[in-house]
């Protein structure tokens, strides 16, 4: 199974690369870490939509991509989510 991984940016700069859990337009779940040591994240949309915050023991966390870019990732990813089906 492939895992997906995106680089988040810390408050102080630094870039880390994260393990996706789900990634939807209205939040991306994240976890940092590996094994017992892992911990979760959900980060949300930004208020002008350009990018996803969130925070994890009390440091802040952003992924630099607007709400339309992820949906066109996740449009790219999986087609046929966004073929409807009849009813």
């Amino acid at each position: 199974m492939n895992t997906e991984k995106i680089k988040v940016r810390t408050e102080n700069g630094q870039t880390m690369e994260v393990v996706v859990l789900s990634k939807r337009a209205s939040g991306i779940e994240i976890v940092l870490g590996e094994g017992i040591h892992n911990v979760k994240c959900t980060l949300t949309p930004t208020r002008n939509g350009l990018a996803y915050a969130g925070s994890v023991m009390g440091r802040e966390l952003v992924y630099q991509r607007s709400r339309e870019q992820v949906q066109a990732d996740i449009d790219i990813l999986n087609p046929a989510l966004r073929k409807s089906r009849p009813r």
